[in-house]
């Protein structure tokens, strides 16, 4: 069976048209087009918030609650004020969102609801779109201040870099890189592979290894790295996979398979239960509940059902 590789978040279907970005007239012409399209993010006040409540807020949007689901655009005209950002540009039409003030509410046909809830029901255009527009203003609401002299940034580029006050220092936005693998191995002539409870989860839930990647590491030296810290087992042949932006708040995360080879000193404590499954009892306890596997949205399922060669039931 064929598994399709391209993880939930990485699907889109709008160019980024990042040449427009600085291009005043262009942005101003679309700006006041009634054919563009703008995409509303609940934002808030931090000072009310917390930084951590508002990186939950600037996840959600309003999403179509009949049909298949949909974000729910409006146009300049009727958009509200706040940070704007240029999100792309497809069939001739430009597409912005808007960091609003408000909190969003339920009205007829449509609801708020979250990046994490969205991603695997919406379409290539508007998976894309939410995406991109969630990694900008979680971005924004943590870079109001230069890195360098503690001055104020203010927005520029169509919301794809912010200057420093002071000094006109640039600073575009930063994006974390991980590494998410999956570990594999031939155990008396059946393929495994090794999954890991965090002991914060529910004890069933169980997913594939991940961490960041250290300054001046490779992507396959943090892959070898990250294994033998978080589950003692030494692995070789990192094989990159896909990749999937996660924008909470701003990681990229690169998928990867490892051939486990043998054992090391395990030395962090952030996975509890280490378990191997081969594919019939990957399959058997995900079937009777015994196992919760990682949702649609995460590249980790994507992983996995790569590996399993097919669909496999459950999820977070």
């Amino acid at each position: 069976m064929h598994v399709d590789t391209t993880p939930t978040l990485s699907r889109a279907a709008v160019d980024p048209v990042a040449h427009r970005r600085s291009d005043d007239a262009w942005l101003e012409k679309a700006w006041a087009d009634p054919d563009t399209r703008v995409l509303e993010l609940e934002g808030g006040d931090p000072l009310s918030h917390g930084w951590k409540a508002l990186m939950a807020k600037q996840s959600r949007a309003l999403a179509t609650t009949e049909g298949p689901p949909a974000l729910v655009l409006t146009s300049p005209e009727r958009a509200p004020e706040g940070e704007r950002y240029l999100l792309g540009e497809a069939d001739g039409r430009a597409y912005f969102a808007v960091r609003s003030p408000r909190e969003l509410t339920e009205r007829d046909g449509a609801r708020p609801a979250s990046l994490r809830e969205l991603g695997p029901l919406l379409g290539d255009h508007d998976t894309g779109l939410l995406t991109r527009a969630v990694a900008l203003a979680n971005w924004h609401a943590t870079h109001r201040f230069c890195p360098a002299c503690g001055s104020p940034t203010v927005i520029s580029a169509a919301g794809h870099l912010r200057t420093c006050e002071r000094e006109g220092r640039e600073q575009f936005p930063r994006t974390d890189p991980a590494v998410i693998m999956l570990v594999h191995r031939e155990q008396e002539g059946e393929q495994e592979i090794l999954l890991g409870n965090n002991p914060h989860w529910d004890a069933r839930r169980f997913s594939v290894l991940a961490g960041f990647v250290e300054a001046g590491e490779s992507l396959e030296h943090a892959v070898i790295r990250e294994v033998a810290e978080e589950a003692g087992i030494v692995v070789e042949a990192p094989r990159y996979l896909a990749s999937q932006p996660w924008p909470f708040p701003r990681s990229l995360m690169m998928g990867y398979t490892a051939r486990a080879v043998g054992e090391t000193e395990r030395t962090d404590d952030e996975l509890g239960a280490l378990r191997w499954f081969t594919r019939s009892a990957l399959a058997e306890t995900a079937a009777a509940g015994e196992i919760v596997l990682p949702g649609r949205i995460s590249i980790a399922r994507t992983l996995i059902e790569h590996w399993y060669g097919g669909e496999l039931p459950g999820q977070w």
